[in-house]
């Protein structure tokens, strides 16, 4: 029976292992989690924690799954980065590579052929197009959207909480006064570390056409809209591999995306929306091309195509082949004093 660790460091990293946890149980393996900062409190009872370095030694892992940047090199088991989430805007942060990883597990045609150049000059990790675990229930047919009366378009809104990117300050009011009409309905989720005083504003617009969501599961969400409307959030990018369009509100490229439709000011976003649920054949194919890009596979099957890959690396014996990693000595010692250990790599 193989055993893998989840490691989190801040709750987002709990739907993105979820469905990697479901993989490993339906083949009968063993998955427990480890984290260092916050997130631990929100495991269910089902859920099994391991709760130091000393614990997740003597569980000994085959294979240690992380959404982050970072895993402690004396941890046991292969180190598989499995994404944190779409690169909004060009190439950020995504194809930092650390030195620590074994494995890369890819999204699509966006990432994979980067990371495979950097792999064959690098020759320290092996690179496998998998998908994104957390998108797996978003293709799953077993899980349900919201309950919401289908009698007319559902809008979802969605925003990011940085300051200067955010759309949420300057359409709530237009969006206010939109729903009034009751042509469509609207599900509102906003960025838990978005200014209280600007979420106060849009759960005050909460109405009979307009709901708030509050849920850190954000799955059944985008399963219920038909369009989004949002400014440079990632959510936007997990919302279009459906193929459904997107509003953006000063989206923030001097060119904007041909995906998008992107609008400058409030008093254009009903037209802009109205544009979306048309679905106008041709952004609808640039659309498709993009989710395409961006993460291949559609079929929810991502998670077990991490765990074969990880299998094939284990029976191929494949740290063998790979080239020594770099000694990345400060930040082996920054492990060691953020997780207090100082003994052996090797349990």
């Amino acid at each position: 029976m193989r055993r893998y660790l989840l490691l989190g460091n801040l709750p987002y990293a709990l739907p993105i292992l979820r469905p990697l946890q479901a993989a490993i149980r339906k083949r009968g393996g063993e998955a427990a989690w480890f984290f260092h900062g916050d997130g631990a409190q929100y495991l269910g009872t089902d859920e099994v924690l391991l709760p130091d370095t000393a614990a997740v030694r003597r569980f000994n892992p085959d294979a240690v799954f992380i959404p982050g940047n970072w895993v402690p090199h004396f941890f046991p088991g292969v180190k598989v980065h499995v994404g944190h989430g779409f690169a909004v805007s060009g190439k950020e942060n995504t194809f930092s590579i650390r030195g620590l990883f074994d494995i890369y597990c890819t999204l699509g045609q966006y990432d994979t052929p980067e990371y495979s150049r950097l792999s064959d000059r690098m020759g320290h990790f092996k690179v496998i197009e998998t998908g994104w675990p957390k998108l797996d229930p978003l293709f799953d047919p077993d899980v349900r959207p919201l309950e919401v009366e289908r009698d007319r378009p559902v809008v979802l809104y969605a925003s990011t909480f940085t300051r200067r990117l955010t759309s949420a300050p300057y359409l709530v009011d237009t969006v206010r006064e939109i729903a009034k009409s009751g042509r469509w309905r609207w599900l509102i989720t906003l960025h838990p570390k978005l200014d209280s005083q600007i979420t106060r504003r849009w759960r005050e617009l909460e109405s009979d056409y307009v709901r708030y969501v509050n849920t850190k599961d954000v799955i059944p969400f985008l399963k219920t809209g038909d369009v989004m409307v949002c400014d440079t959030s990632s959510i936007m990018m997990e919302f279009m591999t459906q193929v459904r369009p997107v509003v953006t509100f000063r989206n923030g490229s001097t060119e904007p995306a041909p995906h998008l439709i992107n609008v400058t000011e409030p008093e254009k976003l009903e037209a802009a929306i109205e544009l979306a649920l048309s679905r106008p054949p041709q952004l609808m194919g640039r659309l498709e091309r993009y989710a395409r890009a961006i993460h291949t596979q559609r079929d929810g099957h991502s998670s077990e195509r991490i765990l074969d890959a990880v299998e094939r690396f284990i029976a191929d014996k494949g740290l063998a082949e790979l080239h020594r990693k770099p000694w990345n000595i400060g930040r082996k010692l920054q492990m060691r004093m953020r997780l207090g250990y100082w003994g052996p790599v090797k349990p």
